[in-house]
């Protein structure tokens, strides 16, 4: 009896519905995502059992390195762009077009306003180098509001529902965090998240 030779058929799976998925995918995803926004420096926070999460938008960011110095900002650009206008418009400091809009891509902002104009005017690599060297000053202006105060208070008339999160190195004097936090209580700050490391279980 001779074999029933069985007629071979080739299979074409039409494969666009799954690539029309994946470039769905990949649109939402890119357009979803957050971008970390670059910090002026390296800060190793101290590791803590809490797992509250920082809330990711409208929150206003100290960022204090392990020698003290201060920087802040928000990822909104437009309540950034807002702190700015009040600040120089107070001690009456002009700004041209080339230095706001290096300020427009600062992420935080950590220069002490006698010298704010001149920073901003610098190149961008040098902008990255020099602010390291900077920080804004906790010191009171003629027996008034610190620099520091000053721009918090920008950032909450920029926004009133804005929340204030801590990121200090675990290496940060103490002194520097009490004179900060102490700044924060006198303008009735009084709430505020400390962003930390969650601990492992092989920490102590």
């Amino acid at each position: 009896m001779g074999k029933i030779k069985i007629q071979k058929k080739d299979i074409w799976i039409d494969m666009t519905p799954m690539s029309d998925v994946m470039t769905l995918l990949l649109c939402f995803f890119m357009l979803t995502s957050t971008f970390l926004q670059p910090e002026p420096i390296q800060v190793n926070t101290p590791s803590s059992v809490s797992e509250v999460k920082v809330p990711e938008n409208d929150v206003l960011t100290i960022l204090v390195g392990n020698d003290g110095k201060i920087f802040l900002g928000t990822e909104n650009k437009n309540n950034m762009n807002a702190m700015l206008q009040t600040v120089t418009d107070k001690f009456g400091i002009s700004l041209n077009g080339q230095q706001l809009k290096n300020f427009s891509q600062e992420s935080m902002i950590g220069a002490p306003l006698s010298v704010l104009g001149n920073y901003l005017a610098l190149e961008k690599e040098q902008m990255a180098e020099k602010i390291k060297t900077l920080g804004i000053p906790t010191d009171s202006i003629d027996g008034g509001m610190s620099e520091f105060q000053e721009w918090v208070k920008a950032a909450r008339e920029a926004n009133p529902d804005i929340k204030i999160a801590i990121k200090c190195d675990a290496k940060t004097p103490y002194k520097v965090v009490k004179t900060m936090m102490s700044e924060l209580q006198d303008m009735n700050e009084n709430r505020y998240q400390l962003i930390t490391n969650l601990k492992t279980s092989g920490e102590d």
